[in-house]
């Protein structure tokens, strides 16, 4: 069964910058789509980046120009480079791989922590 273990949260000032860290288990995680999501205290989870096997990538608007997900397949993990952040990123960010066919999530993290202080 394939975990997923999310690294690199913690506090940082506004206009700062995190690099989050998902590893996988497993041997499949270079033909899963992976994704990044956040959830911050009474609001939804939203969908932060993705990242599929042919590396195509998707940033949501709002940290657009900021964040940049990346995934090196060698070591089975995937990336969240957070820069410039703001007391709004604040959030637990979870990471999650999606199944072979891209039509559900099938794993997710646990999430970490990043608060961003103004």
């Amino acid at each position: 069964q394939v975990q997923l273990v999310e690294s690199g949260g913690g506090l940082v000032q506004a206009g700062g910058s995190l690099r989050l860290s998902c590893a996988a288990s497993g041997s499949t995680f270079s033909a899963r789509t992976m994704a990044w999501y956040r959830q911050a205290p009474g609001m939804q989870r939203e969908l932060v980046a993705s990242v599929t096997s042919g590396d195509n990538t998707y940033v949501a608007d709002s940290v657009k120009g900021r964040f940049t997900i990346s995934r090196d397949n060698a070591k089975n993990t995937v990336y969240l480079q957070m820069n410039s952040l703001k007391p709004e990123d604040a959030a637990v960010y979870s990471c999650a791989m999606y199944d072979f066919t891209d039509t559900y999530l099938e794993v997710w993290g646990r999430g970490t922590l990043v608060t961003v202080s103004s």
